[in-house]
C-alpha cells in the first residue's frame, strides 16, 4: 500500500531533469515546479512512469494536484522535491481522489464512499480492462457530484487501480 501524499498549487515551471551522466535519457525526465497560495513551493520529478489523470497535458499557469510516496526518501534540500507518482490537472468538470478504498470502498481518509453502477469504468493504469471487485487496493478515482454525508458517497466515472 502506497502512503499517497499530495501538495496542489499553479505550476510556476517545467524544465528538463538530468538523469545519469551520458543522455540516453535526456528529456525523459521533467522537474515540475509548483507553488501554492500559502507561498508554499515543491518540485516534483516527473518521469516517463509518472501516470497524468486523462493524459492531460500540463503547461505552465495550470493548477494540478501531485502525489508521491510519503514513505519514500527525498532530499534534503528546498523547496522538498518528490517523484511524481500522479498528476491531476485540475478541472471544474470533475474531481479526482487518489487513495486506499477498503472492502466498503471508504476513502482511508473516511471522506469518499464509492457506488459502483454498470456504467463505472475500471481500468489498470495501462488503459486495460479491470476485472476484479476494486476493493481493499489504491485506486484512482474520477467522479463528479457527492452526497453532503460522512462519508460522501458517489458513483465514480471512472476508477484506475493502482497495482
Amino acid at each position: 500500500m502506497v502512503n499517497f501524499k499530495f501538495f496542489r498549487g499553479m505550476v510556476t515551471q517545467i524544465e528538463d531533469f538530468t538523469i545519469g551522466q551520458n543522455g540516453e535519457r535526456e528529456g525523459c525526465y521533467k522537474l515540475m515546479t509548483v507553488g501554492d497560495s500559502a507561498g508554499g513551493i515543491v518540485n516534483f520529478v516527473v518521469s516517463p512512469s509518472s501516470y497524468f489523470v486523462n493524459q492531460e497535458i500540463v503547461t505552465l499557469g495550470d493548477q494540478i494536484t501531485g502525489y508521491y510516496d510519503g514513505d519514500a526518501p527525498v532530499p534534503l534540500i528546498y523547496p522538498p522535491q518528490y517523484r511524481a507518482l500522479i498528476v491531476v490537472k485540475e478541472s471544474n468538470y470533475q474531481n479526482v481522489k487518489v487513495d486506499f478504498f477498503n472492502s466498503q470502498l471508504v476513502s482511508s481518509d473516511g471522506q469518499l464512499q464509492l457506488n459502483l453502477s454498470p456504467s463505472t469504468i475500471i481500468l489498470l493504469k495501462n488503459g486495460q480492462p479491470f476485472s476484479k471487485y476494486p476493493a481493499n487496493r489504491n485506486l484512482i478515482v474520477i467522479y463528479g457530484p457527492t452526497t453532503r454525508s460522512i462519508p460522501g458517497q458517489t458513483t465514480p466515472y471512472k476508477i484506475i487501480v493502482w497495482c
